[in-house]
């Protein structure tokens, strides 16, 4: 960490203060990673960072301070693949480590049913410091789904509820055009791209794109890929119908409608050669620009895929807890020399690629401490020394990046003047604990938009119960 020098950055002055957080290391995550002693909030938005001193002076009769007292703020936590209307469906139910798994059936059949999850999934997310998150997949391809989670309803609730003082976490939507974890069409994805996204405040709720789910995963044998299964097969594309050739035609076609629409794509791909398809794809296409496409899980995906994706501006969001949870299961289905490949985090710490951590939850837990912690343990299974600057990379990959991939790196991700006021107090140093230690830490407070949305200190214990996972 650097700690900045004692002078003030700030936008022009006009009056005091809304809230002012002092006396305690704010690792703003910025350029050079500064670290001042106080910030300052007004209007939601980030007025000033520097000494206790100068923040001070933005005091006035109304302003509410936070004494940290050494306590440590981050950056609002952004969770890059979440699927908010699942979990607060679920909840307390996750797939992997949490609750009674059980068949869902189901979960959401009304108008009030889906505002409630939303709420419950905004409460949950509020008490972990998590300020942002992208749903990666709602649409008409789900409107005869079996849960209710994920159809046309789903995102006109998501709509209806964007902006409101019920919304505590900013949200990033792709578009779904199949059956989540199932088949889709090129000619359902160009059907539904002629109704337009909804219009609101991409603040709070943007749609810059779609999903596509390419393939399935190895523990299935439905990740495609190119080293045959050791009992035999390669996997295959789940776009389209017909042969492998067949197939990658339907895929080419979805990736270059998007592409020519200037739509961000997200693509679930875990199989080395659905990977690479994809990746030549887009650079045949002379690369994403600013669409900013990115590869979803990626569990197979190869050093040199890694290069070429940093070329062409793809990114990728990992979920290192899915990588505890389903290793056995990975190790079982593939030969040794893959298993022993896959994940390659330690590849992924450079800058220039667009890497992000993310949880999957309610797949798994959403919190991201945890996260952090099982991405400290893959490093170090790759004999890398977690010391502070991966830390560092490990904090920006929940911050600062995943700003980036959302295309909102002007106004959120760091805790700069000029940039929105999302944040979280946390109860200790990470630096001083270490990222094996993070889950030790509790969160203390967190904002959004200039405005106390949890406060551990003022939360019941049914309350903190109910939302701690």
């Amino acid at each position: 960490m650097t700690t900045a020098p004692q002078a003030t950055r700030s936008v022009p002055i006009g009056g005091p203060a809304d809230l002012i957080l002092r006396g305690g290391p704010i690792i703003t995550l910025d350029a050079a990673n500064s670290v001042v002693e106080a910030l300052a909030i007004r209007g939601g938005e980030i007025i000033a960072v520097g000494s206790a001193a100068d923040i001070s002076a933005l005091k006035g009769s109304k302003t509410e301070v936070v004494e940290l007292d050494g306590r440590a703020v981050l950056p609002g936590i952004n969770d890059a693949h979440l699927h908010g209307s699942w979990l607060g469906a679920r909840w307390p139910r996750l797939f992997f480590g949490g609750g009674d798994n059980g068949h869902d059936g189901l979960l959401l059949n009304s108008v009030e049913e889906r505002r409630t999850a939303l709420r419950k999934t905004w409460a949950l997310l509020a008490a972990h410091g998590i300020t942002s998150y992208t749903e990666p997949g709602i649409g008409p391809g789900e409107d005869q789904g079996e849960t209710g989670c994920f159809g046309t309803a789903m995102l006109d609730t998501y709509a209806e509820l964007a902006g409101t003082p019920a919304q505590t976490a900013r949200v990033t939507m792709l578009r779904l055009f199949g059956f989540l974890d199932g088949a889709s069409t090129f000619a359902d994805m160009r059907g539904g791209l002629s109704a337009p996204a909804p219009k609101t405040d991409p603040r709070w709720l943007a749609v810059p794109g779609v999903k596509i789910f390419a393939d399935g995963i190895p523990p299935m044998h439905s990740a495609w890929t190119r080293t045959p299964y050791p009992k035999g097969g390669h996997g295959g594309l789940m776009t389209g119908t017909g042969d492998e050739a067949e197939r990658l035609a339907e895929f080419t076609a979805m990736v270059e409608l998007a592409h020519s629409m200037d739509l961000q794509i997200g693509v679930h791909a875990t199989g080395d050669r659905t990977i690479e398809e994809f990746v030549r794809i887009v650079e045949k296409l002379g690369g994403a620009g600013d669409r900013r496409h990115y590869l979803i899980h990626a569990d197979l995906v190869s050093g040199e895929q890694l290069c070429r994706m940093t070329a062409a501006g793809i990114g990728l969001a990992l979920q290192p807890l899915i990588a505890d949870h389903t290793a056995s299961w990975l190790a079982g289905a593939v030969s040794p020399e893959t298993a022993a490949s896959a994940w390659p985090i330690h590849l992924m710490l450079e800058d220039g690629l667009r890497a992000v951590l993310s949880s999957d939850a309610p797949i798994a837990s959403f919190d991201w401490r945890r996260v952090i912690a099982s991405a400290a343990a893959l490093l170090e299974q790759r004999d890398v020394t977690v010391g502070e600057a991966e830390l560092t990379r490990l904090l920006r990959m929940y911050t600062s990046i995943p700003a980036e991939q959302d295309g909102a790196e002007r106004w959120k991700g760091t805790l700069e003047a000029g940039k929105v006021g999302d944040l979280c107090v946390l109860s200790a140093n990470p630096y001083a604990l270490g990222a094996a230690n993070l889950p030790e830490i509790d969160i203390d407070l967190t904002v959004v938009d200039g405005r106390v949305v949890f406060d551990r200190s003022g939360a019941s214990a049914d309350q903190t119960d109910s939302v701690i996972a």
